[in-house]
């Protein structure tokens, strides 16, 4: 399937849709193979000892995947996550902003499946891997 919209046709739609996080994230990239997503790492972002939370990494993993779904399909506010599931291997390098790696794996009428992994500057490993499905609303 051809791509719709574009990382900038995605962070316009993330800024007037979902203001209230827009900030914290940016589509890198988007390609028929992957998206890239960056999580902004700040304060907001950190639990104690200065790593990055647990929520902040899931959050970019889910934003991933569902940016690389309207990617495919264009701009259905109404797609939601059904089913997820993260595994938190590493710890991120502190203050580092992080980057997802997103692959489809399916993509049908009604649901989408996709992997993503969660990426820190200077450790070559993923800091975490996610599964997550994707319900799509009819048309």
């Amino acid at each position: 399937m051809s791509i719709v919209m574009d990382a900038d046709a995605l962070n316009a739609f993330l800024s007037a849709d979902f203001p209230q996080v827009a900030s914290d994230f940016q589509i890198e990239t988007v390609s028929p193979d992957i998206l890239v997503a960056r999580l902004k790492v700040g304060a907001g972002h950190l639990r104690p000892g200065g790593t990055v939370s647990g929520p902040s990494m899931f959050a970019l993993a889910d934003l991933a995947v569902y940016c690389a779904i309207l990617s495919r399909i264009g701009p259905v506010g109404l797609a939601v996550t059904t089913n997820a599931s993260i595994d938190f291997m590493r710890k991120p390098v502190a203050g580092a902003d992080l980057l997802a790696n997103c692959r489809i794996l399916k993509l049908g009428r009604v649901l989408a499946v996709a992997d993503v992994l969660v990426m820190s500057s200077g450790i070559p490993d993923p800091v975490a891997r996610c599964s997550m499905t994707y319900s799509i609303p009819p048309k």
